[in-house]
């Protein structure tokens, strides 16, 4: 049995410990003897932050299995059969327990003390409130560097099997310390991790600061100097303050932090310093033309953006949906390619991301329900599970059109704008439809996406006229013809020269036409550069269609022709109509 469906046979159990802690909580809240740890947003964002770390292993796990079988089976200390004798015995097991959380220790202290490993690590630090769901609170990306400390356990000769498990065993034993319902525990305080010790580790006050790293036992952190008994109230969270629900900011959020200070940086030995040295080190010259404000605890404000019980409620239940997903996928996920887990991967990413938008009060219920629509439109295409494709691809545009409709009627009655915007939608879906039948509906296809783009145009010279910046339609136009090259040296029918090359130049034009209305409202209207964005990505959308069609099958190419398909138009009827 593999370590993922390990997690999925635990996972009742973590949603059942969740569902105690969350009534013990709320019953010493009405006592006045304790508080109520739980927000529905936070508690979303890390169960989500979860699933989408133990789906990305599924990918980066065999980074660190696989460089770690390596190490094992070329350069380990002892002979192999010597070794996987004495691992395998009793005593060899719990020594290989304590030798990973020794390792661990290491990798956990130095993810606070070097710059580069914190922004892998200040995933499980950002939430503000410290909970069992916190401790599902895990990164995607601790792979990537995260398997450097636990090679001396390969050169030991610990066979991966025995490390596989011992690591699921330290993980696992940490679950039950994120709680702050349960008290000092005495003497076991003194020797293991618990859930007093633990809350030091994730505080932000000054003297808990980088404390208590152990993930098991606590004796490394009385050891090595880093020990710190509880003795005042915790302050969750971490000094940058996160202040989204978005989990793919929450991973990326430091290292953009760490890329921008290093650009900036004058001295290269510096824009290398910056990612080496600890979190919170910036070069002098940077720290003085950007300055950041001192850390103040008085100043800390849990966010907590206030939507209504109905979204919240819809929120629970679309997350409760990805999470049955989530546990079906992870259960079979050995029985799947690699480039079908990287489908789902993105899939899942993108309808969390939606969900987070709408607890921040970003997305409407409505955009969610067009997000997840385009996200299981693109997996089923790329996948080829074509019952799911045939519902949700028009689904989406038709989750689309309500929504532009849903907006022109609340805006007052219907203008021109709007006609044309619902054009525009009606016409691409007339085209999604076609293009899913058989090939002879190509041409008819094509003509209405053609009509889709001419309405487009239209909509987009509402304000700024035709083609506000003929430098844009110079530059959309040559990209235009070097496609349009490209795939008649690639083998381009006769019979489509001529209907292709038209639809290219209308949706160069179209690409201007955006780009151009984005440089004369940039200020007056600050989505217009979204919208033009969109532009372009329908018109990379296209040139991969035709490309796959006309020159070369590409790998996945169903993901990449809808997934910027989908940005396009998302991004369209988001944010062409002007903000009031």
């Amino acid at each position: 049995m593999r370590p993922g469906q390990i997690i999925v046979l635990a996972t009742p159990v973590f949603f059942l410990l969740m569902g105690i802690e969350f009534a013990v909580g709320r019953a010493r809240a009405r006592r006045g003897t304790g508080q109520d740890t739980y927000r529905l947003a936070d508690a979303v964002n890390s169960v989500g932050l979860g699933m989408l770390s133990q789906i990305s292993a599924v990918l980066t796990g065999l980074l660190r299995i696989g460089i770690y079988t390596a190490v094992y089976s070329s350069i380990a200390l002892f002979p192999q059969e010597a070794a996987k004798e004495f691992w395998t015995a009793w005593y060899g097991w719990l020594l290989a327990l304590v030798f990973y959380d020794f390792c661990y220790y290491w990798l956990h202290r130095m993810g606070h003390e070097s710059a580069v490993l914190w922004a892998a690590h200040v995933v499980h630090h950002q939430s503000q409130h410290y909970n069992l769901s916190t401790a599902l609170r895990q990164t995607s990306s601790g792979a990537l560097l995260g398997w450097i400390f636990y090679l001396p356990m390969a050169v030991a000769g610990v066979p991966p099997l025995v490390f596989v498990v011992v690591s699921l065993v330290d993980l696992l034993y940490q679950f039950w310390v994120h709680t702050e319902q349960v008290g000092r525990l005495g003497w076991f305080d003194r020797w293991f991790c618990s859930p007093s010790n633990h809350r030091v580790h994730h505080a932000v006050n000054d003297r808990y600061l980088d404390r208590n790293y152990g993930g098991v036992l606590i004796v490394w952190d009385r050891m090595f100097g880093t020990f710190r008994e509880e003795d005042e109230r915790c302050v969750y969270g971490t000094r940058g303050g996160l202040r989204s629900w978005d989990p793919l900011w929450a991973n990326a959020e430091v290292y953009w932090a760490l890329a921008k200070d290093s650009w900036h940086a004058r001295s290269w030995a510096d824009k290398l310093r910056v990612w080496i040295r600890p979190p919170g080190w910036r070069p002098a010259d940077v720290a003085a033309r950007f300055p950041k404000p001192p850390f103040d605890i008085a100043k800390v404000r849990r966010y907590e953006p206030v939507v209504s019980a109905g979204v919240q409620w819809f929120a629970g239940i679309q997350f409760l949906l990805l999470v049955g997903f989530a546990v079906v996928f992870l259960w079979f996920s050995d029985l799947l390619p690699l480039s079908h887990s990287a489908v789902w991967l993105a899939a899942l990413t993108a309808m969390l991301w939606a969900i987070g938008g709408v607890l921040q009060g970003r997305l409407s219920v409505t955009e969610v329900l067009l997000i997840e629509a385009c996200a299981l439109a693109t997996a089923s295409a790329a996948l080829g599970i074509g019952w799911l494709h045939y519902l949700f691809k028009p689904l989406a545009l038709s989750i689309a059109i309500f929504l532009a409709a849903r907006r022109a009627l609340s805006a007052g009655p219907i203008t021109g704008f709007d006609g044309l915007l619902l054009a525009g939608l009606v016409a691409s879906l007339a085209g999604d439809v076609l293009l899913m039948g058989p090939g002879g509906m190509f041409v008819p296809g094509l003509v209405c996406f053609l009509l889709a783009h001419l309405a487009y145009i239209a909509l987009f010279r509402i304000g700024v006229g035709l083609f506000p910046r003929p430098g844009a339609l110079a530059a959309t136009l040559l990209v235009g013809a070097g496609i349009y090259a490209f795939l008649w040296h690639g083998g381009l029918p006769a019979a489509l020269r001529i209907p292709v090359g038209a639809y290219v130049v209308v949706i160069a034009c179209m690409a201007a036409q955006a780009i151009g209305r984005a440089a004369v409202l940039r200020r007056a209207d600050p989505s217009a550069p979204w919208v033009a964005v969109g532009a372009c990505f329908f018109m990379l959308s296209d040139s991969l269609l035709a490309t796959n069609k006309f020159v070369a099958p590409l790998p996945l190419a169903q993901l990449w022709v809808l997934a910027t398909y989908y940005a396009a138009q998302v991004l369209i009827v988001r944010h062409a109509r002007p903000k009031a």
